[in-house]
């Protein structure tokens, strides 16, 4: 083992029955350095480091951290070697304060005022800002994240694996967490963290390890690579990256919403007086920061949510431009209509699809109440699934394998494929990238860009402001449940629309188009 090398493991396999998730995989990560992982969905990467984490044990292979052999059988053993993950979904108690989840199942007995220095030192040395008396619920989803950092510093982490770190943050708020992880690295921490942003690798690594189907493919140092050498290593062939917008042609308004606004069961007001129209040919693009209404917006439109006196959403027929009210309308007539909504949840199981049934089940779902006759229905679902499974490379033993076999990445291809084959007036696809490999992702892209070209209107919640303005054709922007101006996607910039997902601007949200 070389001198510089902190963690290194050595012909790591782990099988899940007849599934191999990883086959002799070499990894190593340095002393004080920031190492990117990258893989396609199904690639072995989460498996790897719930290993190193302690969360699985491997098959075969050996684990060594700083020269020495090791035995990682859990969570507590990873933490005692100074390894500690970050997950993407986080784990802290809503009703405890900041020094509360910090400390929360440790043994030591120290006072309220030693913890609260003690995270006060983490903070100062590094650059976070947190205020320990503060409670869960009260934290924007980046203030949680930097919880999280902060409680596995303090329990004595020298190595740090982020698990999409920065999948819901803003690009503000993303360049501070990235000045923090610069900062720990000078200090020695080692970090690993696994993202499908790659212009964020290039940014932030120093080493970029690939791999594909469970197996190494190599490491390269960050300033060798690019974002296309990196997707070829990653997919085993030339990918093409550049993201179509093409022009919009004869649009006509299909999407007609005005003054929208929804209270929630607690008396939360999470819309507010949301006015915008969406057109035939276009992508409307739909960004925000986490939990600021964007989700519950194509909800409402969907027929998913009770709306107030006052909101108004027109629907107008493409057959013959007549004007339909959707308010409070039965979602599988607004469906019928030709409007159709995606949306790719965390439990994409539990909210999305049935897990016990296979692909043409799930298809099946869809139109189960049509006025067809039942093997009518399944003939169409079976050649739907084939479809989408050819179309969007879904690993699967076969269409009638249940969709809970398969890899988390693979069950969002058939949650997203669905919606998009139905070939709707209107499509509306929340968050239909998440968590997904830069391929598949430029594959969603392409059918939505088709759709597009079809007449489809498209609406469109994207984690990654990059890949929303290279897309879309204009930009709404949501802050704190209202709308925030719309914006040109041509010539708006990034510092711009990241500014007004954190802060109502003074134009009153009209933007410029």
């Amino acid at each position: 083992m070389g001198q510089n090398e902190a963690i290194q493991m050595k012909g790591i396999t782990k099988r899940f029955g007849s599934t191999l998730a990883n086959h002799n995989v070499d990894f190593e990560v340095r002393e004080g350095e920031i190492l990117s992982l990258l893989g396609e969905n199904g690639s072995g990467k989460t498996t790897l480091m719930n290993m190193l984490s302690g969360i699985y044990y491997p098959d075969e292979g050996e684990i060594f951290v700083r020269g020495n052999k090791v035995l990682i059988r859990s969570p507590h053993d990873a933490y005692e070697l100074g390894i500690g993950m970050i997950h993407q979904h986080f784990k802290l108690v809503d009703v405890f304060t900041a020094a509360e989840n910090v400390v929360l199942g440790l043994k030591h007995k120290k006072s309220r005022k030693e913890i609260n220095d003690s995270i006060e030192d983490i903070c100062k040395k590094y650059g976070f800002d947190i205020n320990p008396n503060q409670k869960v619920y009260d934290m924007s989803v980046a203030q949680k994240q930097t919880l999280e950092i902060i409680k596995v510093l303090y329990r004595g982490a020298d190595f740090l694996i982020l698990d999409e770190p920065t999948a819901v943050l803003t690009p503000q708020e993303t360049d501070k967490l990235f000045a923090v992880m610069r900062n720990m690295r000078k200090d020695g921490k080692s970090m690993i963290i696994i993202t499908h942003k790659l212009h964020e690798v290039l940014s932030v690594s120093d080493r970029v390890t690939i791999l594909r189907r469970g197996e190494f493919i190599g490491t390269v140092p960050t300033k060798d690579a690019t974002e296309q050498s990196l997707t070829e290593m990653m997919v085993g062939k030339k990918v093409e990256l550049n993201i179509e917008r093409p022009e919009p042609v004869d649009a006509k308004e299909r999407l007609i919403v005005q003054h929208l606004s929804y209270v929630s069961d607690e008396g939360v007001k999470i819309l507010d007086d949301i006015s915008f129209t969406a057109k035939s040919g276009e992508i409307l693009g739909i960004a925000g920061i986490s939990g600021c209404g964007q989700k519950e917006l194509l909800e409402a439109i969907a027929g998913l949510l009770h709306i107030r006196d006052g909101s108004k959403i027109d629907y107008v027929k493409p057959e013959d431009d007549s004007v339909l009210s959707l308010v409070n309308m039965n979602p599988r007539k607004i469906r019928q209509m030709g409007v159709a909504f995606s949306f790719v949840p965390e439990d994409r199981l539990g909210m999305g699809l049935v897990g016990s049934m296979g692909m043409t089940g799930n298809m099946l779902l869809q139109n189960y109440a049509d006025d067809k006759s039942f093997m009518k229905m399944k003939k169409q679902a079976k050649q739907k699934a084939v479809k989408v499974k050819e179309k969007l490379d879904v690993v699967t033993p076969g269409i009638n394998t249940p969709v809970r076999k398969l890899s988390g990445g693979n069950v969002q291809k058939v949650l997203v494929g669905r919606e998009i084959g139905s070939n709707p007036t209107v499509l509306m696809t929340a968050y239909a990238v998440r968590g997904l490999d830069i391929h598949t992702s430029h594959t969603i892209y392409h059918l939505l860009n088709k759709q597009k070209k079809k007449g489809s209107a498209v609406l469109f919640v994207g984690e990654d402001l990059d890949v929303l303005m290279a897309l879309s054709d204009r930009i709404m922007v949501m802050c704190g449940g209202k709308m925030n101006g719309i914006l040109d996607a041509r010539t708006a910039t990034k510092e711009e629309v990241g500014l007004r997902m954190t802060k109502i601007q003074e134009d009153g949200g009209a933007g410029h188009e």
